[in-house]
């Protein structure tokens, strides 16, 4: 019975390994979205899968799902009060929800500090008291994202689908940015296959 249990897990974390190690496109990166990705050191997965769904509640203690946003490039963004880095990107992302507010994007910021929920408060609101983040403080959301590192960043599309992963510290206030997420805007917008559900 062990035996069979690790024998899947194995098999399980080979598969993963397996689709975030190859490129997503066999083509070459020729497209304005390829660039922006390459630009901004996305990694695309080599088969684009659905996000696992999840429900957290934020410090006011409100359930927020990531499929309320469904329709919406979503970037969710895994970070702690405890890592310098994303300490330094956080105000950056606040600046980045405000220049993208009333266009289809979400910013869905993810805390996963263990029972300190009020250093998360004091943190977030010397930022802005209109800054929210979720609170996973079990974990079960960092690890069905399989997030290892801090800060890490999943780029979630229109369908609900992965679009792309991002390890590690960015400059949210570089043109890289800005242009990745108004070329991500535009090419949803030009899409009309993508379900509008």
């Amino acid at each position: 019975m062990y035996d069979v249990r690790f024998a899947r897990i194995a098999i399980v974390a080979i598969c993963t390994a397996l689709v975030w190690a190859i490129p997503a496109r066999a083509t070459p990166p020729d497209g304005a979205l390829d660039r922006a990705l390459a630009d901004f050191g996305v990694i695309a997965p080599r088969v684009s899968m659905p996000a696992p769904g999840f429900s957290l509640a934020g410090l006011d203690g409100e359930q927020r799902s990531l499929s309320s946003n469904r329709g919406k490039i979503v970037l969710l963004h895994f970070w702690a009060t405890w890592c310098p880095p994303c300490r330094k990107e956080m105000p950056l992302l606040h600046e980045l929800e405000k220049e993208f507010a009333g266009q289809n994007f979400a910013l869905m910021c993810v805390n996963v500090d263990r029972g300190n929920k009020a250093a998360v408060e004091k943190f977030i609101h010397g930022i802005s008291q209109h800054f929210h983040t979720r609170l996973d403080p079990d974990g079960k959301v960092r690890n069905s994202y399989e997030v290892r590192a801090l800060p890490t960043s999943y780029i979630i599309g229109r369908d609900g689908k992965i679009i792309g992963k991002i390890i590690g510290e960015r400059d949210w206030a570089e043109a890289e940015a800005s242009n990745l997420l108004k070329t991500l805007l535009g090419e949803v917008t030009k899409s009309p296959h993508i379900n509008e559900k």
